[in-house]
C-alpha cells in the first residue's frame, strides 16, 4: 500500500470524531494512559539528572508529522547564537541506521544520522548530535563546547530536563479531533499543551495565546547536487515542473508552488522517504523541484535539473526579546537554585 496515501487516510478520519475514531476510542484512552504513566515515570528520573548546560530547550509538538520543529530550531540556534550562547542541536535522527549517539556533520550520510540533522548542521554551523537518548545526546553536546542545546522534537523524551519548552502547532492541521493514537493524531493528551512556555502555530490564524510563525520562500532555488548554480523562481512561472516532496504536509509544499504560478504535477512520498534515483527518473526534460530536506537525501545522484527550495522561519519581532528574557530568567533561577 503506498504509504503517503495512508497517511493522507488517517489524518482525513483524525480531523473528526466520525466512525473511525468511535471505534478506535477505546485503545486511545489506553494509550493516552500510558503515555500519562510513561510521562510522570520518567520526570521523577528528571528530578535527579543534572547537565553541565546552562539551559536546555525543547522544541516539540503534540501531534505525529511535522509542524514546522526543524525551521523554528534553525531559527533558535541563530538567534541564541547572535545572544551570546554557544548552542548545540540534539535530535533522535529519525529513521538513521543504528542507536548509539553520533556526531553529525555537514557532509554525515543522512541514511546514518537522518535526514533533518544534516540539514541542521548545513544550516547552522553548529555541533549537531543524535541520540535516541537524548541525554547522552546533551552530554555529548556539552563537551563538544555547547552551552545551551536545543532538542529538536524532544517534547515527549520526559526524563530530558528543559528550561523552555516551545510547542509547534501546524496551522492547517492543528490538534486533529484531539485524540490520542490511534483515534487522533495525538501522541500524548492535550492538556500537555499546558506544559509548554511558548505556543508557535506554522500558517494558518495563531490563537490568542500562540505566536505566528510563517515558512518564508528564499528568493533563490539552489542546485540539488551541491554546486553553486542558483535560479530566480519566477522563471518557472507558468511552467509545468516535477514536484517531490517526502514530508508530513507535502500539500503543504505543492501549494507554495503553484501561489507562484508554478503548475505543479505532484509526487508526494513518506515522511522521511529514503529516495534513490528512481524516484526521481521521469519521463521528460522538466525541472524536478523538492524540499531542503528532500534534497540531503538526493544530493548523491542528483542532475542539473533537481532544484530545492530553502524556506526560513520569520516571527513576529516581539518573539524573540521575550524568548531570551523568559532564557535568561530559567538560567539566573537555576543558578540561585
Amino acid at each position: 500500500m503506498n504509504t503517503a496515501w495512508l497517511s493522507r487516510w488517517w489524518w482525513r478520519h483524525w480531523s473528526q470524531r466520525g466512525p473511525v475514531a468511535a471505534t478506535l476510542y477505546p485503545l486511545s484512552l489506553v494509550y493516552a494512559g500510558l503515555a500519562e504513566y510513561n510521562r510522570m515515570r520518567l520526570e521523577e528520573i528528571r528530578r535527579n539528572t543534572r547537565l553541565p548546560l546552562k539551559a536546555v530547550i525543547v522544541v516539540g509538538n503534540l501531534t505525529v508529522g511535522g509542524s514546522g520543529k526543524t525551521p523554528m530550531t534553525d531559527w533558535l540556534a541563530r538567534r541564541l547564537t547572535e545572544a551570546g550562547y554557544r548552542p548545540g542541536i540534539v535530535s533522535r535522527g529519525y529513521g538513521r541506521r543504528g542507536e548509539a549517539g553520533q556526531a553529525v556533520h555537514p557532509d554525515s550520510d543522512p541514511a546514518e544520522v537522518g535526514d533533518e540533522p544534516v540539514l541542521l548542521a548545513r544550516r547552522t554551523r553548529l555541533p549537531v548530535q543524535v541520540d535516541r537518548d537524548r541525554v547522552r545526546g546533551a552530554r555529548a553536546l556539552a563537551d563538544r563546547g555547547a552551552d545551551v542545546v536545543i532538542a529538536d522534537d524532544g517534547m515527549q523524551h520526559h526524563r530530558l530536563p528543559r528550561d523552555l519548552t516551545v510547542l509547534m502547532v501546524d496551522g492547517r492541521r492543528g490538534l486533529g479531533n484531539g485524540l490520542c493514537l490511534p483515534a487522533g493524531p495525538l501522541r500524548e493528551p492535550k492538556a500537555a499543551r499546558a506544559r509548554a512556555d511558548f505556543v508557535v502555530r506554522t500558517g494558518g490564524e495563531a490563537g490568542v495565546d500562540e505566536i505566528p510563525m510563517h515558512l518564508v520562500p528564499a528568493s533563490r532555488l539552489r542546485r540539488v547536487d551541491g554546486s553553486d548554480e542558483t535560479m530566480r523562481p519566477r522563471l518557472l512561472g507558468g511552467q509545468e515542473v516535477h514536484a517531490v516532496a517526502g514530508i508530513a504536509d507535502p500539500e503543504r509544499f505543492f501549494s507554495m508552488l503553484e501561489q507562484r504560478g508554478i503548475y505543479v504535477i505532484r509526487h508526494p512520498f513518506p515522511d522521511h522517504h529514503r529516495f534513490r534515483a528512481r524516484d526521481l527518473a521521469f519521463d521528460d526534460d522538466l525541472p524536478v523541484l523538492m524540499t531542503e530536506k528532500d534534497a540531503v537525501k538526493c544530493r548523491s545522484f542528483a542532475q542539473s535539473r533537481h532544484w530545492y527550495w530553502p524556506v526560513a522561519a520569520s516571527l513576529p519581532a516581539t518573539f524573540e526579546p521575550a524568548l531570551l528574557q523568559r532564557l535568561r530568567t530559567s538560567i539566573r533561577l537555576r543558578h540561585l537554585g
